[in-house]
């Protein structure tokens, strides 16, 4: 029996795999509002209503979809920090080379970033289990403060009074250990690092920036010594 079972199991991640593959391609041809059960089971040889024993509904499959995004982009941002850690890199120089991860996975992978950081899909509302896979990059930023701190080398930014309450009680939800003053100037480097992200893959930069990269790791050395590390030597 646990022979059968296994050879099921098998069968399921495969066929689980070759679905969301397909639901990829749709997502790049015509775009996530667009995305068709009926379609993916006709392109596979699939009845739909095989299908939908692996995906109750199109919200279920997209759901999926976001989630492997976030986990991908959150793993190459987790790998980029840890590869830097491991050769005693400057935190500010951990936070420029995960911020360029991010954007190389996305230059990768557009139609799945711009799943996770473009126009919402209209009436899909993301239930929480996309929640912690969303945060994996902002915890790895989090965590490279986090670190500078412990070892005396972050310089808190100014606070604005009314923002201390808002920071203080975002340092206990998800900056443990981390300066509220610190906390609320990284939330804004994170928006303005995937806004650096989506003017480009988007177009915005049209004409306009020709050294992208160059531009990125500058705006990513300073929005380091924005939340506090020191200077990356970047720019």
């Amino acid at each position: 029996m646990s022979t059968i079972r296994g050879a099921r199991e098998r069968a399921r991640i495969e066929v689980t795999a070759a679905i969301k593959d397909e639901a990829r391609k749709q997502l790049a041809e015509e775009g996530a509002p667009k995305l068709s059960l009926r379609a993916v089971a006709r392109e596979l040889g699939m009845v739909s209503s095989a299908l939908y024993r692996y995906f109750p509904s199109r919200d279920d499959l997209l759901t999926a979809l976001i989630v492997d995004a976030f986990d991908a982009i959150g793993a190459a941002a987790e790998q980029a920090g840890a590869d830097q850690a491991a050769g005693e890199v400057p935190p500010a120089e951990r936070w420029v080379a995960v911020s360029c991860a991010v954007r190389e996975w996305a230059l990768a992978h557009p139609h799945e970033y711009a799943l996770i950081y473009g126009s919402p899909v209209p009436g899909y509302i993301a239930p929480m289990d996309t929640v912690g896979p969303a945060a994996r990059v902002g915890l790895v930023l989090i965590d490279i403060v986090r670190g500078a701190f412990r070892a005396g080398d972050l310089t808190l930014p100014p606070l604005a009074d009314e923002l201390r309450a808002d920071a203080e009680r975002m340092a206990a939800d998800f900056a443990e250990g981390v300066p509220p003053e610190s906390v609320a100037a990284l939330v804004a480097a994170w928006a303005q690092l995937f806004g650096l992200i989506s003017f480009e893959l988007f177009g915005q930069y049209n004409r306009v920036v020709e050294e992208r990269e160059a531009l990125f790791r500058q705006t990513a050395g300073e929005l380091a010594r924005s939340v506090g590390l020191r200077d990356t030597g970047t720019g």
